[in-house]
């Protein structure tokens, strides 16, 4: 079968993942395409590549290149406009990533009436963001895990306990920062606080970074003392082993979050997890074996204390962590999405 995949973002391709920082749809996107060709199927990407490329016998086409008329199934990312991108298909497909409230209005709703897509949400809290019944089928997908972190070797952290964020600084790195100074470092004086974000790295360069996240920049600087660290992103081999050397994934959600998707990459790992019950986080941790979702700061504090000072209890919910979570291949993903085509 012939399908086409199209995403009107920023420019990457199926290798992005493996050599640079990328966002969990944007990885989402990358690594469905080799999937559906396993699977027996032709499969072309027209997205904002720099270059033409065949990857994993994928065709990827820069978006301005010249647009095919026709294809058997079409999965438009994250735009409802994406879905008149061809002009002949016998299946339509809307890949959403985002709370789907906006599908219900203008001018959303009507490209979906046209259209008439099958819909694929990400979990139970991405289905109920839509307000009433879906339009059409729908169907639940959520995302994979990309083989770095499948793949990762066995968990080793080093003799200083590790806690590892990598919320973006506005969905709530600030509420974190407060309650790692006040709270948890001073119970826990050798334990660092290490903060995966691009946006505080170039605050701590002396770039521009956006007025909304300057406090949280002043904050993190601030709070060095307390063993907080700033680092730059990296790519999933490089994330991989930054999990497997850590203690815990500290993860303060957000409403808007529909899959947490690097929390569900740092268990496939090994490494337990702590959230706020916000977004999908409940959907990502199996509580009590992968880590915990806490209802109230306290909770918040004493479940991660145990992860950073006693080894023990560590170890054992790191191990039932690898493996309740490493099952979520993309392989079993694109099997998913083939019931979409038939």
């Amino acid at each position: 079968m012939l399908i086409t995949l199209v995403d009107d973002s920023v420019p990457f391709n199926a290798e992005s993942p493996d050599t640079e920082p990328l966002g969990g749809a944007e990885k989402a996107f990358a690594s469905l395409p080799a999937a559906l060709v396993r699977k027996g199927h032709t499969v072309r990407v027209i997205n904002r590549t720099l270059v033409p490329a065949a990857i994993d016998e994928v065709s990827w086409i820069p978006w301005e290149g010249r647009r095919p008329t026709i294809t058997e199934v079409l999965i438009a990312f994250r735009k409802p406009s994406l879905l008149q991108f061809v002009r002949t298909t016998r299946k339509t497909v809307f890949w959403l990533t985002q709370p789907a409230e906006f599908l219900a209005r203008e001018p959303a709703a009507p490209a979906i009436s046209r259209a008439e897509p099958n819909i694929v949400f990400l979990g139970k809290t991405h289905r109920e963001s839509y307000p009433g019944d879906p339009p059409g089928f729908a169907k639940t997908v959520p995302f994979g895990v990309r083989k770095p972190y499948l793949l990762a070797e066995e968990m080793a952290p080093g003799e200083i306990p590790v806690a590892v964020v990598t919320s973006h600084p506005r969905q709530g790195l600030d509420w974190l920062l407060r309650l790692w100074v006040d709270r948890i470092h001073p119970q826990l004086p050798a334990a660092e606080l290490h903060v995966y974000s691009a946006s505080l790295v170039a605050a701590e360069q002396g770039r521009e970074i956006p007025e909304a996240i300057r406090p949280t920049a002043e904050q993190a600087k601030a709070a060095r003392s307390a063993g907080v660290r700033v680092f730059e992103p990296g790519s999933d081999p490089h994330m991989a082993e930054v999990y497997r050397t850590a203690r815990v994934h500290l993860y303060p959600g957000s409403e808007r979050d529909m899959h947490c998707s690097t929390l569900g990459e740092s268990q496939a790992v090994g490494l337990p997890g702590v959230a706020r019950p916000l977004g999908a986080t409940a959907e990502r941790i199996v509580e009590g074996e992968t880590g915990f979702v806490a209802p109230d700061d306290e909770a918040f504090v004493n479940l991660t204390l145990p992860l950073l000072n006693d080894l023990e209890r560590f170890t054992h919910i790191s191990k039932d962590a690898r493996l309740r979570q490493r099952g979520r291949s993309w392989d079993k993903v694109a099997g998913e999405f083939e019931v979409l085509f038939r």
